[in-house]
């Protein structure tokens, strides 16, 4: 079993940054990858971005290149999402993912608010 803790979500003004962070822990466990999902009010959940936990290999949904940008910190098992010039359409719910090495199921983190003001 692996738990998934978002954190820095908020309230910024278009234009402004925000950086998100998710913690994974639990037992004996070996991350595939980590990624970030978000929903907005009336929305399906739609992919943000993913990094590769052995070679850090990443990849955007095209709305946030350019702007947001995944990292990890392997040995505290923790993705960051730097979010820069942000925009209303990107309030959401953050949620963020876990795979781990050697199972299917998909780790998800409870979700954390971020709502950028015009």
């Amino acid at each position: 079993q692996v738990q998934l803790v978002e954190s820095g979500g908020g309230l910024v003004q278009a234009g402004g940054s925000l950086r998100l962070g998710c913690a994974a822990s639990g037992r004996s466990f070996s991350l595939r990858y980590m990624a970030w999902f978000r929903q907005a009010p009336g929305k399906e959940r739609e992919f943000v971005a993913r990094i590769t936990w052995n070679f850090g290999s990443t990849d955007y949904a095209d709305s946030v290149k350019g702007r947001f940008a995944i990292s990890r910190a392997n040995a505290e098992n923790t993705v960051y999402l730097q979010m820069n010039s942000l925009k209303s359409e990107d309030t959401a719910v953050y949620y963020c993912q876990a795979a781990l090495r050697g199972a299917n199921y998909i780790y998800w983190g409870q979700g954390t608010q971020v709502t950028v003001s015009s």
